[in-house]
């Protein structure tokens, strides 16, 4: 059975947002209106993108998913958060490793991932991370319509045009981080 998302704007729900993610949206600094992001309570069971888009009848192609990456440099942990569509895979070895300038990368174990985020596995997203934190987000993820990302927590989704989370400060757009 195909569930409908019920779509609010995401300020007038911040108890379906990460403490980080509600924080980072109140104080919006994006170059479009905050309003264009919406938020929708889902069923925490389903968060993970293919039984949510199965669920809610949500296409692969309007799902974007943010990973955590790390490598470590001269004793230093390097961390990036990549954002992709659900269609693809985030090149973790490739230009994501090139991006963090480190010998290897790896998705970053659950628990430091979530430590080091504050927001909930399976629904980490790319606003409201850690100041400074570098955030790269693929060509086809920022010229998407629409896109589904994770809210911080488990319980819901966010929806936005890919331009909105393209123009985020500090995103930074690349060509082939998806594979």
């Amino acid at each position: 059975m195909i569930e409908t998302l019920e779509l609010v704007p995401a300020l007038t729900r911040p108890d379906l947002l990460a403490p980080s993610v509600a924080a980072a949206l109140h104080g919006w600094e994006g170059r479009e209106p905050v309003e264009r992001i919406a938020v929708a309570e889902i069923d925490p069971d389903v968060a993970d993108t293919a039984a949510f888009a199965a669920r809610y009848g949500v296409p692969l192609e309007e799902s974007a998913n943010c990973v955590v990456v790390a490598g470590r440099r001269g004793g230093e942990q390097r961390q990036l958060a990549c954002v992709v569509l659900a269609t693809t895979r985030a090149d973790v070895n490739g230009l994501a490793r090139r991006r963090l300038d480190v010998r290897k990368a790896s998705f970053m174990p659950m628990d430091e991932a979530v430590d080091a985020t504050g927001m909930e596995y399976g629904g980490i997203t790319p606003i409201g991370l850690p100041a400074g934190w570098p955030v790269v987000v693929d060509a086809a993820v920022a010229a998407a319509g629409s896109v589904v990302i994770g809210s911080g927590l488990r319980r819901s989704k966010l929806r936005l045009p890919g331009p909105v989370l393209a123009g985020l400060p500090g995103i930074e757009v690349v060509d082939g981080l998806g594979r």
